[in-house]
Formats: C-alpha cells, sequence, structure tokens
C-alpha cells in the first residue's frame, strides 16, 4: 500500500475497479458512518447550497470561456480582412490586367498564379484564393487559370453586383448544383475603386470554419453558429444539419427577447435538457455578426442535485440505514467525477483502471496550454507584419473611412500605446545608387531598401520608445514617432535624421535625404503629413550630399526663387537631331541638356518638372511625325515612370531607353517601301499641279503625312528637295512652251505657276538667260547656239 499524503489522494481519485478502488470505497464508507451523526446535517447544508449555485458558477465559467474563444475567431477572421485588403491593393492586380491577354502574356498569368498560391497558404482556413476578371473572355485564377462559360461566369459576375468593395458572404460556386454553400471573403480589385472590373475571392474550408466554431462547445456537444444580423450568413458548427433548425430558431426567439450584446449569458431549457448559451457580437466589414454557444450542463449539475435529494432522505432515516446510504453516497459522490471525465476527455475512458482521472485532466490542461503558448508566440512572430501592413495603408490614405476613435482601437489592438500621444512622420529617401560603379547590380533597389529598413529600424528603436519603420520600396521609407506628451523636440529629430543619414552613407555608401513633419495630435493627420514629407523630399538640391529636409521650416520659408536651368536652345537641337534620326547627336544633347538642368545645385523637382516638359516636347514631336504615341510607347505612362526617378544618371537611361530609343528606331524603319509610295504620290500629284499654286503644305495634306516628314523623306528618297523639284519641273516644262508655241510669256508663266516677273528672274537664275533670248536660241540658233549658250 502506497506511503504519504499523495498517495492517499491518488487511491480516493482512482476508479472502483481493483483492489485499490476497493480500499478507496471501504475507507469512505466508514469514514461516512462514523461521521454521520454530528456532521449529516452539516452536509445536507453544505451540498443543498453547492446544488443551488453550481449552475451558477457554470454558466459564469463558460461565459468566460466563449468570450475569449470567440475573441480568438474575431482576430483569425480579422486577419484575413486585413490581408485580403493588403493584396486588394497590390500593383500586382491593378488596372493593368483589365482586357489583358494572357494567352499572351502568360508570364504575367503565372507570376499571378504564384501570388494567388502563397495567399491561399499563408492562412490554414482559406480553402482556395481566386482571381476573378470579369470582360468579354472572363478568366478565373486559382492554382490553375483558364476561361470560364457563360454559366459559370454568372455566379462570379453576381459578386461585383453590390456598392460594398469588401464584403462576406455564403454562396455556391458551383452553377450546377445550389448545395454545399461555402462562406467567402470578397474584395473587388483594384482596391478602392469605383469601377472595379474583377473580384480577389478567399473560399473558406468548410470544415476548419466548423472545427473552429466548435471550439465554443467546451463540452464537445451542443449548438454554435454564427449569424448576420442584416440576413444572409448562417455558418453552423455542426454543419448546418436539419436536425438543429428547431433547435436554434428556437434560440434566436429566446436573445430576441434579451436584446443584443457583447458576452450575454443566461440558462435555457430545451428538450429535457439545461443549456448554458453565451452570445454576442461580431463587427465585420460593412455588417454586424453574431455568435451563439450553447452547450448542456445538465450531465453535470443532475447529479448534484439528486445527490442533494438523496442526503436529505438519508438525514431522515435512521442511523441503522447509515452504512447502505453511505456506500449509495460514495457511487454518486464519484459520480459527477466520472462524467467530467468522460465528458472532457472521452478518448481516454479505457485507460481509468490504469490512470487516476486527475492526472489524465491534468495532462490535458497542460496540453491545451502549451497550444496556447504556441498560439500566443504565432501572434507575437506575425504581430510586426500585421503592424506593418497596418501602417502602410495609414501612410497611403487607404484607411480614410475610419473615425479617430476606430483608428485609436485599431492600433491599441496591434500593441501601440496613442493615449495622449503625439505623432511625427519621417521620409527617407536613398539616392546615389547609379554611381557605385558596379556594387549593386540593376533591379538590386528591393534588396538596398530591406537593408536600408533593417538599419532604420534599429536606429531609430534606439532613440525613441515607439517608432515603426515600414519598407515603401525604391528606396524609400517611412517612419512614424509615438510619443507622450508634447512629442519630441525638432531638435531631436533632426538630429536623429542627421545620425540616421550618416549611418546610411557610411555603411550603404549612399545619400539619404530625410524629411519630418512637425507633430500633430490626430492619427486621422498622418496621412496628409506623409503626403507632404514624401513632397519635402523633391526640394532636395543635387550635390549636397545628405540632407535633413523640416517640414514645418520648409513651409515657414516657402520654397525659394531658384532660376530655370532649362534650356531651349538645346531642347531644340534634341528635337532636331530625333527628326533627322542622327542617333548620336541626339543622345550628345540629351546628356548635355540634363546636366545643365541639374547644374548649380538645382533641386530634384526642378529637374523632374524640366525633364517632364522635355518628355511633352517629344511627344509633340512625335505627333508632328504621324506616329501615335500610345503605339510607339505601348501605352506606358511615361510621365507617371518618370515622375519616380530621382537620380540624373538613372533619368538618362530611362529617357534613352523608353523615349528617345523608340523613337529613332520607328523613324529609321519608317524609311521603307511605305515611305516610297508616299513620295511617288507626292510626285505625281506635282506631275499634275505643278501649275497651280502648291507647296509642300497642301502636297503633304494631299498625301496625309507632315510637312516635315514629306520633306525629309522626299529629300532622301529623290536626292532633292521639294521646292528644288518642284522648280525643275517647271523650267523644263517653260522651255518646252518656249520652244513649240508662241505663246507670250505671261501665258507661258502662268502655264507653269509663275507670276511673269518672278518667272524671268527663277528662269534666269535656273539658265543664265532670259526667257525671251532661250526662245531666239532655240527656234534659229541650233547647235551653234546652243554651245554659245552653254559657254555664256
Amino acid at each position: 500500500m502506497e506511503n504519504g499524503t499523495a498517495g492517499k489522494r491518488k487511491r480516493l481519485l482512482r476508479g472502483w475497479r481493483g483492489r485499490k478502488g476497493r480500499y478507496y470505497r471501504n475507507n469512505l464508507i466508514i469514514m461516512l458512518i462514523v461521521s454521520s451523526i454530528p456532521g449529516l446535517i452539516i452536509g445536507l447544508l453544505v451540498y443543498w447550497m453547492a446544488g443551488g449555485s453550481l449552475e451558477e458558477e457554470l454558466l459564469e465559467m463558460h461565459n468566460r470561456q466563449i468570450e475569449q474563444r470567440a475573441a480568438n475567431i474575431d482576430d483569425q477572421l480579422t486577419n484575413l480582412e486585413l490581408m485580403l485588403a493588403h493584396w486588394a491593393f497590390d500593383p500586382k492586380f491593378d488596372y493593368s490586367l483589365k482586357g489583358m491577354d494572357f494567352t499572351l502574356n502568360h508570364e504575367r498569368a503565372w507570376d499571378i498564379t504564384k501570388t494567388l498560391v502563397v495567399m491561399q497558404g499563408s492562412n490554414s482556413m482559406a480553402r482556395q484564393v481566386e482571381l476573378y476578371l470579369a470582360g468579354e473572355q472572363p478568366v478565373l485564377f486559382g492554382t490553375e487559370y483558364g476561361t470560364l462559360t457563360p454559366g459559370a461566369a454568372e455566379v462570379y459576375d453576381k459578386l461585383m453586383d453590390t456598392d460594398q468593395s469588401t464584403y462576406w458572404t455564403e454562396m455556391s460556386f458551383d452553377s450546377a448544383k445550389v448545395q454545399p454553400k461555402e462562406l467567402a471573403l470578397v474584395h473587388h480589385i483594384p482596391g478602392g475603386s469605383l469601377e472595379p472590373f474583377g473580384v480577389l475571392l478567399l473560399r473558406m474550408d468548410t470544415q476548419k470554419v466548423s472545427d473552429m466554431l466548435r471550439t465554443m462547445t467546451p463540452y464537445n456537444s451542443g449548438e454554435v453558429y454564427m449569424i448576420q444580423k442584416s440576413g444572409g450568413l448562417f455558418i453552423s458548427g455542426s454543419g448546418g444539419d436539419g436536425d438543429a433548425a428547431p433547435f436554434v430558431a428556437a434560440l434566436q426567439k429566446a436573445i430576441g427577447t434579451r436584446g443584443s450584446g457583447d458576452g450575454t449569458s443566461f440558462l435555457y431549457d430545451w428538450d429535457g435538457i439545461t443549456y448554458a448559451v453565451t452570445y454576442g457580437d461580431f463587427s465585420r466589414i460593412a455588417s454586424e455578426w453574431m455568435y451563439v454557444s450553447a452547450s448542456p450542463i445538465s450531465s453535470i449539475t443532475s447529479p448534484v442535485v439528486e445527490l442533494s435529494r438523496v442526503i436529505i432522505t438519508v438525514s431522515l432515516s435512521a442511523l441503522l440505514l447509515a452504512a447502505v446510504l453511505s456506500w449509495i453516497a460514495s457511487r454518486k459522490i464519484y459520480s459527477p467525477v466520472r462524467r467530467l471525465f468522460q465528458t472532457l476527455l472521452p478518448e481516454h475512458t479505457v485507460c481509468e483502471g490504469r490512470e487516476d482521472e486527475v492526472t489524465l485532466i491534468e495532462r490535458h490542461w497542460q496540453n491545451l496550454h502549451g497550444q496556447q503558448n504556441a498560439l500566443q508566440y504565432t501572434l507575437s512572430q506575425q504581430l510586426p507584419h500585421v503592424q506593418r501592413s497596418f501602417l502602410n495603408q495609414l501612410f497611403q490614405g487607404y484607411l480614410y473611412a475610419y473615425s479617430e476613435r476606430d483608428l485609436q482601437n485599431r492600433m491599441k489592438q496591434y500593441k501601440w500605446e496613442v493615449e495622449d500621444c503625439v505623432f511625427v512622420v519621417l521620409y527617407i529617401q536613398l539616392t546615389g545608387i547609379s554611381s557605385l560603379d558596379g556594387k549593386f547590380r540593376s533591379g538590386d533597389e528591393s534588396l538596398v531598401s530591406f537593408a536600408a529598413v533593417n538599419i532604420i529600424g534599429e536606429l531609430a528603436a534606439e532613440h525613441f520608445r515607439q517608432a515603426e519603420t515600414v519598407n515603401l520600396h525604391n528606396l524609400t521609407a517611412g517612419i512614424l514617432l509615438i510619443e507622450q506628451g508634447a512629442g519630441p523636440e525638432p531638435e531631436r529629430v533632426r538630429a536623429f535624421g542627421e545620425e540616421l543619414a550618416a549611418t546610411i552613407n557610411r555603411m550603404l555608401k549612399l545619400q539619404a535625404t530625410v524629411a519630418y513633419s512637425a507633430p500633430m495630435d490626430h492619427i486621422s493627420g498622418i496621412p496628409r503629413s506623409f503626403e507632404a514629407v514624401k513632397q519635402a523630399v523633391s526640394h532636395r538640391r543635387y550635390g549636397d550630399g545628405n540632407q535633413v529636409v523640416s517640414l514645418e521650416q520648409l513651409e515657414r520659408d516657402g520654397q525659394g526663387q531658384q532660376v530655370s536651368q532649362y534650356s531651349f536652345l538645346l531642347e531644340r537641337g534634341l528635337i532636331q537631331a530625333l527628326r533627322t534620326g542622327d542617333a548620336e547627336e541626339a543622345d550628345r544633347l540629351l546628356e548635355e541638356f540634363l546636366d545643365t538642368l541639374s547644374g548649380d545645385g538645382a533641386k530634384v523637382i526642378d529637374v523632374q518638372q524640366g525633364m517632364l516638359h522635355l518628355l511633352g516636347a517629344v511627344q509633340h514631336a512625335v505627333l508632328e511625325a504621324g506616329i501615335a504615341p500610345n503605339q510607339l510607347f505601348r501605352g506606358k505612362n511615361l510621365y507617371a515612370g518618370l515622375s519616380q526617378i530621382h537620380e540624373p544618371a538613372m533619368i538618362l537611361s530611362w529617357f534613352r531607353g523608353n523615349v528617345t530609343g523608340p523613337f529613332l528606331k520607328e523613324l529609321s524603319e519608317r524609311s521603307d517601301a511605305g515611305i516610297r509610295r508616299t513620295i511617288d504620290r507626292a510626285m505625281m500629284y506635282i506631275q499634275e499641279h505643278y501649275m497651280d499654286n502648291i507647296s509642300l503644305d497642301s502636297c503633304a495634306e494631299y498625301t496625309g503625312t507632315s510637312p516635315f516628314l514629306l520633306s525629309k523623306s522626299f529629300k532622301r528618297v529623290t536626292g532633292h528637295n521639294f521646292i528644288d523639284y518642284l522648280t525643275d519641273l517647271r523650267i523644263e516644262k517653260a522651255k518646252e512652251l518656249l520652244r513649240d508655241t508662241d505663246l507670250k510669256m505671261n501665258d507661258v508663266a502662268q502655264q507653269v505657276g509663275y507670276q511673269q516677273s518672278y518667272f524671268n528672274r527663277i528662269f534666269k537664275k535656273q539658265e543664265d538667260i532670259t526667257p525671251t533670248r532661250y526662245r531666239e536660241l532655240s527656234r534659229h540658233g541650233g547647235e551653234k547656239d546652243a554651245g554659245t549658250r552653254q559657254e555664256l
């Protein structure tokens, strides 16, 4: 027999089987008989009071458990909403997808498919993530992609027939079947667009949704479900079978009489069973949900109530029946423990003869505690990513619809302290990557941005208690400083900016420009301040190295007067070189133009504006050359692309590759048979209308091209410019009339399109003799006079 207090406790809690069980039972009977006389009445009162309050204690315990698990479910659904919203605003799903032929753009289709697979794998609740693009030929992306039939596309088209850009729905995505319905999260794309052309769809795993809801039923029985208050959604942890429908309807009716609220609980009797019912609200996107959990507690409370009645009977019986009644009482005392064990750990029932129930329950509690710690660890690992995603959306202004109170609650939820705090926004831009002589290759901007953000984050954490850094990519980053009271002093922020710029310069060999805002006490003002400091960086001067710009000081001092370095002479020379197809001269003038524009400490914004103006001039030249800019540049938004570049070397490379290069190539390709046909038409037109008042403009209008292009092409094909060719033709026709007719000089001049006075001058200039003298020589002089004329 075991010794010590621990051994006695284990023997008392073991089952009735075996020698140890009999020892426990016999000792318990003797103890009850001996103590029955003085303690029977006291025991009666204790059990009576316990039986009356047990239901209330179980209800309170049930309420606490359900509230905690409901909060976990709410966090999971919120993370899904934030994840889908983040991807919906990703540039991968912008307007470039509209009408795209994915048969030709198979690399883009493959990239979209990989992105959807990553999104699907990022959350275990997602069964499938799909992208539907509407149009004349609807396309559906999932793990694979393909076109849809009109019948199949109709199911997805309904998802866009709503004013809400993101929402939850429950529907069947198989047009041939009504059931089963799936819970899905829908987001229109592009994010924030008023005219979406597709949807990003996250289809939930029905079984995992049911498993998630069943976590709110502590005893693995009963009913748990979520509904949308406005109707349309019903998600049940039991799969929504028909047997539960009457019970659900009765629960809804009972809840309706009590009103809504968070964590409200009550006891409800149904079909002879008492249920502990807890319900509350979820705030989802553009709708309110209600969760309801009903768990049976009769299996726990009924044995205690019955035991109380037995004790009352025992107390009124004679002491002679004490042994029998004590034996019965001992069975009933163990019965609630046994039933609780069977309810919580039914899979361990076969082990109850070998291990006591307390050990198994303790082990089960330790397992749940370990799972809780694992979930807490996972949350702590994912929290920084969620924080950065939230800040990125806040900086970009995507959360404009949220009130100040909503933004405060969100930031508190993400573990930020924002009560009585002020906020300062910093924007950092790195430059000089193009001058590192091969240290970084083209396309390494993301890698450099990642390294810089890590440096910035570590340095900010050393200077400020709450400082969150966001990677904005393309060699830029943002910082949000949060401090209580009046916030950080401007001198302190400026000193931090200078140290930050120096650190980046020392470690990455890049120059950094840091712009910071004035302190603000409203979260809703952060997007405007971010945009302002982003614009303030453009007032950086070339050649000044690291720079720290105070938005407050910039607004106070004004932008200053800067003499424009824009060279119209170089612009005209560049346009002329492009028109003539002189690529070498065009490159030289473009480089000289940029050097002039960015010299003498010019500001970034001035250089960008000058290059944008030059881009407009080049596009005007493209139009004059009879070329469609949209076709030549393949629909690219050149102004947006040029606005994102901040370094002269990169601007020069971009301009050559995206603007002047395609233009020169197109002009070169146009000197083919098509141009020859145009010149042939022009020559025929001259032959037919040389006697009229024709010009280069009228001929260009006839051939459907520009005067500049016609003149250049005419010279290239015929070897003569337009006016020389017309003049030679008219003189030849005039010579024929002088030789073969007796027309007066005035009539001859009109026949070839000249006034007589001008005709005489141009004829003498071309032939070195007057028209009258030519007629005389041609008629009477013969070969001799012709030779004399040649000598003259």
